[in-house]
């Protein structure tokens, strides 16, 4: 019955996404019946309504209240019970960079954000930008990055400074005396204070803040280095701008407590930019209710699945808004009862993208920190997997094989069947074009002539490239969703098995406009039986508003040092009852009290040595310490016995419980069949074309059940379920559809150029599953923050079959100790794993630990498998997986095994071409501690002095296990492919990839031979190391077959040095090279170096002997010879020609390694990015209160050297300026490049400036020195010194 009258209570909760906005809304009334009205609207109408929310309003008022409200009226609130809002406009205006006052897309109800200051610590102006130096796109020479959100000419640095004294106790700074020393949550400070009011220095600050005022700018956001635990001159400064007259003004401190200067810095400018947008939205809105808008509870969806009140909501909590309310829709509505309540996966495709959470319980998942669009965000928030396949995704055929994304056609023009003139196909237009989508019940003219002329055009010119391939318009079309069914399936696996859950024990849940279309599909291929269509899938996110509850959450970071043991536990618990105390007088001061009040205590806890945080609710017998263990074995596959427990923060979270909307029954079933409404063709790929009854879902009843193959239709909402052949859908007793998706039986093998396509995708996904297994599982910094590693799948002769894109300069390099192995190890079995680190056997420099283990043969094949004409030899390994990471030290002449003065591969630490570190299963410790020692001996026998073994070798050890691990889990997923598929499938498309890489590599050097060699023979370039080393280069190209030979004749002799580099180094510039050059994204392997010949003369600093020093090969050497590559192809200018490799430790101290970013060469139409690593590396730095809390150095600048790059038609990057001072004595050196020659500007452009390092000792004495350090050096330096490490500027391009 329908539920209307004037003294109706309505409660409204509103999804307001970047295209529709969704409305359920419960009416209740007086006498306790409930109803319900769904609405959905454009976003943007302005020729309709100024405010698609409120217009939702006044629609339903008008219906369930009988109000005759005109668009312009002001709406009453006496029948508005609540209005609860999640918003995606935040989160858009964020991903455009709309900043600009003159944004024509925000004239109107929807306000640009402002123009966003920046005030931050000396030294430190750019440290936002700088960011943590990576760059998003390895193979982009270009190196794109999104647009800041502060104006770069607003940018005040202020002289204070916050130092962490971990050397004087609480006690002993209470009683120094010392007005500057302070105790916070048990840790020791030491505050250089802001200026003294009134002072020359306090005036000339107030002065710098007004300028960004005075010339237009409105928001402020603050941080200070190690603002987390000394809060107060962040609080100073915010009240001095407000002051001033900013309209708003962001201190990060006051957002979130983490460590971590750039995330928290992000996250303050996200929502200084963010907020005062969100601001002017939300009075829009409520300027069109009557006065007594500010009694009716009107409350926001956070990023972290709570509500909070309007006046709460800021930009920072608003990102994750919209998707968050689906999140709690799902759980909310699919999670069952005792032995069926198996966790669910949440799927929600949207037009754009999709996004994969998953939930286990009441318990939703989240994360601290994340990244959107190059911007870190510190905030607590649901863990949401978001990849570029939507419905509005592009279809492409290129290089050889179809891909599906990341572009998307948007709303405007949309797909091709839209009508609207779109020039590029769609996933919509493949599902139109296969029946999945029925003209008559969709809102608008479908143009499906247009659709056909599309498929028609890219299906001839997959014929004219693949001639074999007599593809069908609706094999084509169903081939690209195969695809996009991939790339959501790997994502969804990504939140399960990565995670060491088994993705076939999982309820799937989808929603969102297009997710209906695919998920049998999905299930199917994950073996997932149990999927779940919510009755309100296209507007769930709504839905989920009217479940949630009320948040409030407080953490506080602990003291360095603050471990998880008995003489700790006091504290703990009466840091968390204050906590605690402090959220229910928050919740009290918004009616929550008693029993509505839920209280949850947490640890976030790591392993000492680690940064993998885990947070732990109090279990109930309240030992923390079991669940951490529990869960971390659980996550990674290992404990840590005898490593003590960090205890990085204590939290409390806060539940308000809140009313929730109620779910309404449908009628049951009356008849034991469901009539269909009509029939419609619609293509299975076993079934070809055949007629599928249609339903629509409105008309079904509760027990009505449906056998595929079938299109359920919501023609109001514009979703469609397709109902793959043999599924069978139940409508339970409120309109959910519970579909059963039988196991997967194995089907035909698909064509070539689709299988193809597919595998593309899933042998690389094979390699990054690993690389994330990696990352979460090793302990030291330069693997999970750093990111120095690379994972890679090898064929069974050692050919690489897919490279992760995780480092350059280990690119194509593995195959070579991969093919080592196999032709030297003759008694390898089934359990052993080899590490090699030998430049002989492979290997790039000592530090990187390639860690190898051979996949075998596990099914039973009587019929003989080929590779081409070979014969696979079923006894032996039929592949290779491999990681290869950086070890932060294994011994050598110094701490961090990066030697700047070495001369032989013995000083340079341990050695070993072969090493089995693993026989039968067993890990060999013994042997592998003694490899580690091994420098000790095996230098004092050829040079009769020692030098040092691993200096940390448990931490070895620990990577070696995680090297392992991830090894284990690429076994896994190949042995699962071919489980599925068939061994000789599997190798057979293997050898296709390959082939197809192949031919975009020789395609392209085509091309290049076409526009550049013209009449000459061949191209050239020659460049030289700082020591006088020549690299020379020829390249030749065969104009018709794409062949290539890159010939380094001429380069330079063995270096009595470690400036040689192994010839694998050589090989990995040139696979890089040529993957930048080919703009598209080709599939990475051995089919990329097949048209190349690379010359390198034995005996040439490029190819030397065994015993030569190689350390500095492969970080300064590899730089050069990509150089000289580029260079020869005319495609960018020099880029800073080294890794700036930094080391330090020893007298105690870990070993500390970083590499540092400098300026990247312009191209002939772009300039050169700034502080940014350059081609063979892409490791991150550590954060400067990371860097400061876990060794004892003080970071008193990071900024760009600005001049430093070339000047030219395109300008050179500028490098970095770093400067780090020792607080105690220890070994430092440096290992760079590019300090005696400039990098190259190319056709007329500069060059960039040189590097410079300085050591300064005794800095602000008397008895201070200024010491030129060269480039390559090491020394002890003692308690105050300061080194200084200017980094080279790229060169220009062009004359200007």
């Amino acid at each position: 019955m329908s539920v209307k009258g004037p003294e109706v209570k309505v409660r409204f909760n509103i999804d307001r996404g970047g295209t529709f906005t969704d409305v359920y809304a419960e009416v209740l009334s007086p006498t306790g019946e409930v109803d319900y009205r769904v609405l959905k609207l454009l976003s943007e109408d302005p020729g309709n309504y100024e405010n698609a929310p409120r217009e939702a309003i006044r629609r339903i008022l008008n219906d369930v209240a009988q109000t005759n409200l005109g668009p312009k009226d002001k709406i009453p609130t006496r029948n508005i019970e609540w209005i609860r809002m999640g918003t995606t406009v935040a989160t858009n205006a964020l991903l455009e960079r709309n900043a600009a006052e003159t944004n024509e897309k925000y004239k109107g109800n929807l306000p640009p954000p402002r123009r966003v200051a920046l005030v931050t610590t000396k030294g430190f102006g750019d440290l936002l930008t700088i960011g943590n130096q990576s760059r998003p796109n390895i193979f982009d020479l270009t190196v794109a990055k999104p647009e800041l959100l502060f104006d770069k000419d607003h940018v005040i640095e202020v002289d204070e400074r916050v130092f962490l004294r971990t050397d004087i106790s609480p006690e002993e700074a209470q009683n120094s005396g010392n007005p500057n020393l302070y105790v916070r949550n048990g840790e020791v400070i030491e505050v250089k204070p802001l200026p003294a009011k009134d002072s020359d220095e306090y005036n000339a600050l107030v002065s710098a803040l007004k300028k960004p005022l005075e010339s237009g700018v409105t928001s402020v956001a603050i941080v200070f280095l190690h603002s987390y635990c000394f809060p107060d001159h962040e609080d100073k400064v915010k009240e001095i701008c407000m002051d001033l007259g900013y309209s708003y003004v962001s201190a990060s401190s006051r957002l979130t407590c983490g460590v971590k200067a750039v995330a928290r810095g992000h996250t303050s400018t996200v929502d200084a930019f963010l907020t005062p947008y969100l601001e002017a939205y939300i009075k829009g809105f409520k300027s069109g209710f009557d006065d007594s808008i500010d009694t009716v509870d009107v409350s926001f969806m956070k990023s972290d699945g709570g509500l909070c009140p309007v006046s709460n909501f800021t930009g920072f909590v608003s990102i994750l808004s919209g998707p968050a309310g689906g999140v709690v829709g799902y759980s909310q509505t699919t999670i069952g009862e005792g032995e069926e309540a198996l966790p669910v996966v949440g799927f929600d495709m949207g037009g754009t993208s999709t996004d994969v959470s998953r939930v286990e319980g009441k318990n939703y998942p989240y994360i601290q920190e994340t990244e959107l669009d190059g911007v870190f965000i510190q905030a607590t928030q649901l863990d949401i997997n978001t990849i570029a396949a939507g419905g509005g995704s592009v279809l492409y055929f290129k290089q050889g094989y179809m891909d599906v994304g990341p572009d998307s056609v948007g709303s405007d023009p949309g797909p091709v069947c839209y009508g609207k003139g779109s020039q590029q196909l769609a996933i919509t237009d493949a599902n139109f074009l296969l029946g999945r989508i029925v003209p008559k019940y969709f809102p608008f003219e479908l143009d499906k002539e247009a659709v056909v002329n599309k498929f028609e055009e890219m299906r001839a010119n997959i014929l004219s490239a693949q001639p074999e391939n007599k593809l069908s318009l609706e094999e084509v079309a169903h081939g690209f969703l195969h695809i996009a069914n991939a790339k959501m399936s790997e994502a969804i696996k990504k939140v399960t098995e990565a995670r060491g859950y088994d993705v076939t024990k999982h309820v799937l849940s989808v929603f969102g406009g297009a997710g209906p279309q695919h998920a049998c599909a999905i299930a199917r291929s994950l073996g997932i039986q149990h999927l779940v269509v919510n009755r309100f899938s296209s507007l769930l996110s709504a839905y989920g508003l009217g479940l949630a509850d009320e948040k409030e959450e407080i953490q506080v970071p602990c003291r360095v040092g603050f471990m998880y043991e008995p003489k700790f536990f006091a504290e703990i618990e009466d840091g968390l009852n204050k906590l605690s105390e402090t959220i229910h007088e928050r919740l009290q001061k918004r009616n929550f009290s008693g029993d509505r009040v839920e209280i949850q205590r947490i640890l976030n806890m790591r392993y000492n040595g680690t940064d993998t945080i885990l947070s732990i609710p109090k279990p109930e017998n309240g030992k923390y310490e079991e669940s951490f263990e529990a869960e971390y074995f659980r996550e990674f596959g290992f404990k840590m016995p005898g490593n003590p427990i960090v205890v990085e923060s204590l939290k409390v979270v806060g539940y308000g419980k809140s009313p929730h909307i109620s779910a309404q029954a449908i009628p049951k079933s009356l008849s034991a069949e469901v009539t269909p409404e009509e029939f419609s063709k619609c293509y299975f790929s076993n079934l070809g074309w055949v007629d599928v009854p249609v339903f629509v879902l409105s008309k079904l009843a509760a027990g009505d059940k449906i056998v595929g193959p079938a299109l359920i239709i919501d023609p109001k909402y514009f979703m469609t379920i397709v109902l793959d052949p043999e599924c069978t859908a139940l409508v339970d007793d409120t309109g959910n559809i519970h579909i059963h998706v039988p196991k997967l039986d194995k089907k035909k093998e698909e064509d070539s150029i689709v299988n193809r396509s597919l595998y593309i995708h899933r042998f690389m996904s094979i390699a990054e599953q690993m690389g994330v297994v990696l990352q979460r599982t090793a302990k030291s910094v330069n693997i999970k923050e750093r990111l120095d590693f690379s994972c890679a799948l090898f064929s069974h002769n050692g050919g690489l079959v897919a490279n992760a894109p995780h480092l350059p300069v280990h690119l194509g390099a593995m195959a070579h100790a991969v093919k080592y192995q196999i032709e030297t190890c003759l008694d390898w079995s089934k359990g052993e794993v080899i590490l090699a680190n030998h430049p002989g056997s492979g290997g790039s420099h000592l530090p990187d630990f390639t860690v190898i283990t051979p996949v075998y043969y596990e099914g039973e094949n009587t019929d003989p498998v080929f590779v081409g004409e070979h014969q696979v030899d079923l006894k032996k390994p039929i592949f290779y997986v491999a990681s290869r990471a950086h070890h932060a030290d294994i011994g050598g002449l110094t701490p961090g095994s990066m030697p700047p003065f070495s001369k032989t591969l013995v000083e340079e630490g341990a050695a070993t071409k072969c090493l089995k570190i693993m026989k039968n299963g067993v890990f060999q410790t013994e042997a592998v501690q003694e490899f580690l020692q091994s420098p000790a001996v095996e230098s004092k026998k050829l040079t009769g002095v020692s030098v040092a073994g691993a200096r940390f070798p448990q931490d070895n050890i620990a990577d070696l296990k995680a090297q392992i691990a991830a090894n284990k889990r690429g076994i896994d997923l190949v042995l699962e492919l071919i489980k599925t598929n068939g061994l000789g499938h599997v190798l057979k498309t293997m050898t296709e990839v390959q082939h197809a890489a192949e031919m975009a590599v020789r395609a392209k050097l085509k091309q290049v031979a076409k526009e550049r060699l013209k009449d000459k023979e061949y191209l050239e370039a020659v460049d030289w190391m700082d020591d006088g080393l020549q690299v020379k280069l020829k390249v030749q190209i065969d104009k018709e077959t794409g062949d290539a030979v890159f010939d380094f004749t001429g380069t330079s002799p063995e270096f009595y040095g470690n400036l040689n580099a192994p010839e694998a180094v050589t090989s990995s510039a040139v696979i890089y090279s040529l993957r930048c050059l080919v703009a598209d994204n080709i599939p990475l392997n051995d089919g990329c170096m097949l048209p190349v010949k690379i010359i390198i003369p034995k005996g040439s600093f490029l190819s030397p002997s065994d015993t030569a020093g190689v350390v500095g090969g492969n970080v300064l050497t590899s730089q050069r010879v990509t150089d000289v590559i580029l260079t020869a192809f005319g495609a960018q200018a020099c880029s800073q020609g080294c890794m700036n490799n930094f080391t330090f430790g020893g007298d105690g101290c870990p070993s500390y390694y970083e590499t540092i970013a400098g300026g990247n060469g312009a191209g002939p139409t772009w300039n050169g990015t700034d502080a940014t690593q350059c081609h063979m590396t892409n490791t991150r730095i550590t954060d400067p209160e990371i860097l400061e809390r876990r060794f004892p150095v003080v970071l008193e600048e990071f900024s760009i050297r600005r001049g430093s790059g070339g000047k030219g038609k395109f300008n050179g990057g500028n490098g970095v300026t770093r400067r780090v001072k020792f607080l105690r004595k220890m070994t430092f050196s440096i290992l760079s490049e590019r300090r005696s020659l400039a990098p190259r500007g190319y056709a007329g452009g500069e060059d960039g400036q040189k590097g410079l390092n300085l050591w300064i000792r005794n800095p602000g004495t008397p008895e201070e020195r200024i010491i030129h350090f060269g480039s390559k050096n090491s020394t002890v330096a003692s308690p105050g010194d300061v080194f200084v490490i200017a980094t080279p500027g790229g060169g220009g391009y062009g004359q200007q």
